[in-house]
C-alpha cells in the first residue's frame, strides 16, 4: 500500500532522489501521505459523522424553537376567529340556479352545459394522474429514502377550486373549458419534504430526477426570501398528455408553516376580506414566515426562467 495515495504525487525534481521529495509545479515541496488508508477513512468517517451530529442538533433546536412559535401562532388563529368568525360569513346563495349549475364566490359561475364539461375534463385529470404521473412520482421518491412525499392524499385539487379558477379563465380570456383547465398548474400538486441539511442538494436531485422521467419543467419559483410564504414551487408539464402538475419543495418547517397559514391564503384569495382584516391576515402571514429557518444554500436555486434584475 503505497504511502502517496490517494492521489498521485508529482515526480520528484531533476537531481533530487529521495524517495519523499515530491514536489509541486512550482517547485515547492509536497509532504507524502503517511497514512494508511484505513487510517484516511476513519478519520474521514469521524469528520463526516461529526457533521452529522451538528447538523442533526442544529435542525433539532430549530424545530423545538419553530413548535414554540407555532404554538403562539394557532393560538393567534384562534383569536382572529374570534374577531371574524367563519360561521358569520353569508353561503353562497344558488336558490334561483338551474339545476346542474355551479356558482361559488364573487359571481363564479357556471351554467348547466359548461358545468357538465368542466365535470368531464376534471374527471380526465384524474386518469393522467392515476395512470401516468403519480406512479412516476412514486417512482422518483424511491431513489432517495432521506425525504418523501406529503400530503400524497391531497394531490389533486377540489373540483370547486378548480371551477373557480375555470370561471375567471373562461371570462379573462374567453377560454373553452377544455382550454381553462389545460392551463390550470396545480391541478395536480406534490410536495417534497427535505431535511434542512439536505435540501438544497436534494432540490436539485430531484429536478434532475424528473426531467429524467421526461417531464418538462414550465416554471420555478424560489419563496425562500419572501415574507409571506417559504418554499420552492415549480410547474411540469407531462408531454404524453399535455397534463401540468405542480411540485413544491419544502423542510418540515416550512410545510407545517404552509399549512398553519392556509386558511388565512385562502380567506385573502376570496377578496371578501376588508382593508383590516387584510393587514391583519398579512400580518400573521408574516409572522409565520419570519419564524420558518431558511436551509443553508437555498437561495441559490433559482428560479426558471431566470428573471433579471430589471424584469416586471
Amino acid at each position: 500500500m503505497g504511502a502517496d495515495w490517494p492521489g498521485e504525487a508529482d515526480e520528484p525534481a531533476e537531481g533530487d532522489s529521495s524517495p519523499d521529495a515530491s514536489r509541486s509545479g512550482g517547485g515547492r515541496r509536497v509532504p507524502a501521505e503517511t497514512r494508511s488508508r484505513q487510517e484516511y477513512y476513519d478519520e474521514l468517517h469521524r469528520t463526516v459523522s461529526a457533521t452529522a451530529r451538528q447538523n442533526a442538533a442544529e435542525e433539532q433546536a430549530a424545530a423545538e424553537k419553530w413548535d414554540e412559535a407555532a404554538e403562539e401562532s394557532r393560538w393567534m388563529w384562534t383569536e382572529y376567529e374570534r374577531k371574524w368568525p367563519p360561521d358569520e360569513r353569508p353561503p353562497v346563495d344558488t336558490s334561483a340556479d338551474p339545476p346542474g349549475s355551479w356558482r361559488a364566490d364573487g359571481d363564479r359561475f357556471l351554467p348547466t352545459a359548461t358545468n357538465k364539461r368542466v365535470d368531464a375534463e376534471c374527471d380526465r385529470v384524474a386518469d393522467r394522474e392515476r395512470d401516468r404521473i403519480s406512479p412516476a412520482m412514486r417512482a422518483v421518491e424511491s431513489q432517495d429514502p432521506d425525504r418523501h412525499l406529503i400530503g400524497f392524499d391531497d394531490r389533486r385539487k377540489g373540483r370547486d377550486r378548480i371551477k373557480e379558477k375555470v370561471c375567471d379563465k373562461i371570462e379573462e380570456k374567453n377560454r373553452t373549458p377544455k382550454e381553462a383547465i389545460s392551463l390550470i398548474p396545480d391541478a395536480i400538486r406534490y410536495t417534497f419534504q427535505y431535511k434542512e441539511s439536505r435540501y438544497t442538494q436534494g432540490v436539485w436531485d430531484d429536478i434532475a430526477r424528473l426531467k429524467e422521467r421526461g417531464f418538462e419543467l414550465v416554471k420555478r419559483k424560489n419563496f425562500w426570501a419572501e415574507e409571506q410564504y417559504k418554499g420552492i414551487n415549480s410547474q411540469w408539464i407531462d408531454p404524453g398528455s399535455g397534463q401540468r402538475f405542480e411540485v413544491q419543495f419544502h423542510t418540515r418547517i416550512s410545510f407545517e408553516a404552509k399549512q398553519l397559514t392556509h386558511r388565512s391564503y385562502e380567506r385573502l384569495r376570496t377578496k371578501q376580506a376588508d382593508k383590516f382584516e387584510e393587514l391583519v391576515l398579512e400580518a400573521f402571514q408574516a409572522k409565520v414566515a419570519a419564524q420558518v429557518p431558511v436551509p443553508p444554500g437555498a437561495d441559490s436555486i433559482s428560479d426558471y426562467p431566470e428573471r433579471g434584475r430589471d424584469a416586471r
